[in-house]
């Protein structure tokens, strides 16, 4: 993180305090709206996503419009508004958020998204009870153990149609030197190696098969394939951390945020488990060349680019 002066770290707590008091807020009607979700399943659902969208989108607005991100969202094909999809992420930084609620608000689905969570967050009073009503997957990532979670958070889904993006980092961790690391030593101890990505982590396929296996009869219509990548004055991969994002005018400090989405109808992925961790790791494949191409265009100097092919 870059050095914030004092004028800024003050800038960013006048900023961000009354966005904590009104989370506060939320957090304790969501937990009271977690004693009647057994009764009103879907009243709760709805309601919870509508406190969720007024807390997303001025944490957003103050992305946007205070610090002036420049977020340049770049798509495959047209994304349907309210269209309610699986969404898998390469994962680098805080600011990854941003990126992919920005793409969720201009859709109008901020108060929809789903994120998966680590299952301690449950018993943290009412910032984890709020999670819980809210229907946020909470998992272990110990998919044998997380099996009536996921019938808990798909219910309403399946059986009663609700909007959603379900969100999902399917590297699992943040793209970090340590974590590059890990993903070389497990691909070239395979038999035979498996290529090295430059760009990414290697892909964990268990929750993606799980999540389209068991919602290919639901609200679901497709999977949104998000790259996600950052620049500072030119150099790749750079961005900030959570407080600099909250503290700083981002725009004024060179920074650039890239998104592109990629939609397949969930009716064309491939069927059978195998075929489906093979189609993800492809996406994965695709997604370096994709980035290894931005990252040519910024060394060479390139200032107005993007992730399009």
């Amino acid at each position: 993180m870059s050095r914030i002066s004092l004028s800024n770290h003050l800038r960013g707590v006048l900023i961000l305090l009354p966005w904590l008091v009104w989370l506060c807020v939320v957090d304790f009607i969501l937990s009271a709206l977690l004693l009647l979700k057994p009764v009103f399943p879907a009243p709760v659902y709805h309601a919870s996503s509508a406190l969720a969208y007024s807390v997303w989108n001025w944490i957003q607005a103050i992305f946007t419009r205070f610090n002036g991100a420049r977020i340049v969202v770049t798509t495959s094909s047209t994304l349907p508004p309210g269209e309610s999809v699986i969404v898998i992420a390469n994962h680098i930084a805080w600011s990854d958020f941003w990126l992919i609620q920005e793409v969720a608000k201009r859709n109008g689905m901020l108060g929809y998204c789903r994120w998966f969570a680590k299952q301690e967050l449950r018993w943290v009073p009412f910032l984890g009870w709020g999670l819980w009503a809210m229907g946020m997957p909470l998992v272990s990532r110990q998919w044998t153990r997380d099996r009536k979670e996921m019938e808990r958070v798909f219910g309403g889904v399946v059986k009663r149609r609700w909007p959603i993006w379900l969100i999902a980092y399917s590297e699992g961790s943040r793209y970090s030197a340590k974590t590059y690391q890990n993903t070389t030593n497990w691909c070239q101890s395979q038999d035979p190696p498996i290529p090295v990505p430059r760009n990414t982590l290697y892909p964990r396929t268990r929750g993606f098969v799980t999540s389209v296996r068991e919602l290919r009869s639901s609200s679901i219509r497709a999977v949104y394939d998000f790259t996600i990548a950052y620049s500072r004055d030119g150099h790749f991969m750079a961005a900030p951390e959570f407080w600099e994002s909250i503290a700083v005018d981002v725009n004024k400090a060179g920074y650039k945020f890239y998104v592109h989405v990629d939609r397949f109808p969930l009716e064309d992925l491939p069927e059978g488990d195998e075929h489906l961790a093979e189609w993800l790791k492809k996406r994965w494949v695709r997604k370096d060349e994709r980035l290894e191409r931005l990252k040519r265009k910024l060394e060479a100097g390139e200032l107005d680019v993007d992730l399009k092919d």
